[in-house]
């Protein structure tokens, strides 16, 4: 059970487990006493007759129009439902719930005013199961994500659709059946609910997550990819990469010395230095300032998706006895991060289909077969050709969506939000750019292991210099093993798809090793 404190921070092992593990939630008793703290400033100035945005007054550019005591509850009633306007495919279910839990913890810091009851149906529907549905299009990130937050807020209103116990219902027929009561919103209410960077901050946290994941995977990727092309590990040396003083960069060498140490499949330089191979091409020797500076990127982009799942975000705050508008709704932070990971996911995409092309192109892979067809079957068989057509594909893809949405603005609500951030559109399309290469590293997965394969039956030993060859290529045994962590992914990915000996359909085998990542197997 997590509980919820208005002080202590949301972690994002704490969030993929309610997003995706169905964790239960609860509130800290400090978390009910600032909730109703602050509800009772709300209720004093509605009492006294205040002139508040959002709590007196209409909404964007009708915030010099007020309103009075009893129209309140249809204010803030139409607040939701006028603003329910996406379209597109529905947000997935971890993203959903991961909004539900970022919206209870911003609401529950005791600067919004929210009614404690409010609060508690939303909670017992991210606890029950109620899953509201909301579409993917409609946010410009500010005021924050008025459209996606109002869909996620319909079903308590006994409006929209709501996904329960697997079926797609009714808002008000999935309360019901979860035992959960309506509610009717009151002073301020809708406006806290919806008025906030929450679906921006669910995607960006799950992209985040799965990113870090993703990272590691390439480069246990990349390290069986440098076995298979033979490639020299001495480029990875660790005093090396400390002179040029960037974390991420000292890391990622590190993690490929780990992954291969022990390899025999690795380049070792011949007696002739005249003909030994001195360096690899970029796309093996420069994988460590790559990746690293991947990995740096994505870290900051985790610092700044944690800083915001944890922020308040919705507008005016209760501050002590004062209502005061301000813009913390505004996405520009996240949208910039979001940006920047769609960036640093691409290019770990990238340098991948760089080292497949390599593996598949005979004048490129150091001795193996045209796209890793078996001896003597090229041309009948095309074996891994399309493999990397494909991966060409989906980097090409990656390069279009990594154009930058926070750099785009447009005004709305008759010029009174004249600057947005697009950061739910940054996010989204962060995420589609984190498919594309968890599929693109899928394939150079496969590639990989069918590479070893040939190289363990002795392909690879003509097409090279005498001279340049290494020491295994000039008569002693073949290569019999790979890293310890490589041969560990090495077996995983045969455990499931077998060596291709002819051509076959592929796509199903993608689909596999891209799966295998998906569910976090290979680590």
């Amino acid at each position: 059970m997590l509980a919820i404190t208005p002080d202590e921070v949301l972690t994002l092992p704490e969030l993929m487990a309610v997003a995706r593990n169905g964790e239960k939630v609860t509130l800290h008793p400090r978390t009910i006493a600032v909730i109703e703290k602050s509800r009772a400033t709300v209720e004093r100035m509605v009492r006294e007759g205040h002139i508040v945005y959002g709590i007196t007054t209409g909404f964007g550019s009708f915030y010099n129009k007020t309103i009075g005591p009893e129209e309140t509850h249809a204010l803030q009633r139409n607040l939701i439902e006028s603003h329910a306007c996406g379209v597109g495919k529905p947000l997935p279910v971890d993203v959903v719930r991961a909004m539900m839990l970022l919206r209870v913890k911003s609401l529950s810091q005791g600067y919004s005013g929210i009614r404690l009851s409010t609060l508690e149906t939303l909670l017992a529907m991210l606890n029950k199961g109620v899953v509201p549905l909301v579409p993917e299009k409609g946010s410009l990130g500010a005021s924050g994500d008025l459209c996606p937050l109002s869909h996620m807020i319909l079903p308590m209103l006994g409006k929209g659709e709501a996904y329960y116990q697997g079926d797609l219902l009714a808002g008000q027929e999935a309360m019901s059946r979860a035992g959960i009561p309506l509610i009717e919103l009151e002073a301020k209410e809708g406006l806290a609910l919806n008025n906030g960077t929450q679906c921006m901050t669910a995607i960006g946290a799950l992209a985040v997550h799965d990113a870090l994941y993703l990272l590691e995977t390439a480069e246990l990727s990349a390290a069986l990819s440098l076995e298979a092309l033979n490639g020299r590990i001495d480029a990875f040396d660790a005093q090396i990469h400390e002179t040029r003083r960037q974390d991420g960069q000292k890391i990622s060498a590190a993690r490929i010395r780990a992954h291969t140490a022990g390899s025999s499949f690795l380049y070792e330089l011949g007696t002739d230095m005249k003909h030994s191979r001195v360096q690899d091409a970029y796309a093996l020797r420069c994988v460590a300032q790559v990746h690293g500076a991947s990995r740096d990127a994505i870290n900051y982009v985790a610092s700044v998706i944690h800083k915001e799942m944890n922020a308040v975000t919705d507008n005016p705050l209760i501050i002590g006895e004062e209502a005061i508008s301000s813009g913390n709704f505004h996405g520009q932070p996240v949208a910039l991060a979001m940006d920047f990971l769609g960036i640093a996911l691409a290019e770990l995409a990238n340098i991948a289909e760089r080292r497949l092309e390599r593996m598949v192109n005979k004048d490129l892979s150091n001795g193996l077969t045209p796209y890793l067809t078996d001896e003597g079957k090229g041309g009948l068989h095309s074996g891994f050709m399309l493999v990397q057509y494909a991966a060409a594909a989906l980097v090409s893809e990656n390069k279009i969506l990594a154009h930058p949405a926070s750099v785009d603005s447009i005004s709305s609500s008759n010029n009174q939000e004249d600057h947005v951030s697009m950061g739910t559109i940054a996010a989204r399309k962060a995420t589609e750019i984190l498919e594309n290469t968890r599929q693109v590293i899928a394939m150079e997965l496969l590639t990989a292991a069918q590479a070893i394969d040939l190289r363990r039956r002795g392909v690879g030993r003509g097409g090279l210099d005498e001279r340049e060859r290494p020491k295994w290529q000039k008569g002693a045994a073949l290569p019999t093993h790979l890293g310890a962590a490589t041969q560990a992914l090495y077996n995983k990915i045969r455990q499931r798809v077998p060596a291709m000996l002819e051509d076959r359909v592929i796509a199903p085998d993608i689909a596999t090793v891209t799966q295998i990542i998906k569910l976090e197997e290979v680590l």
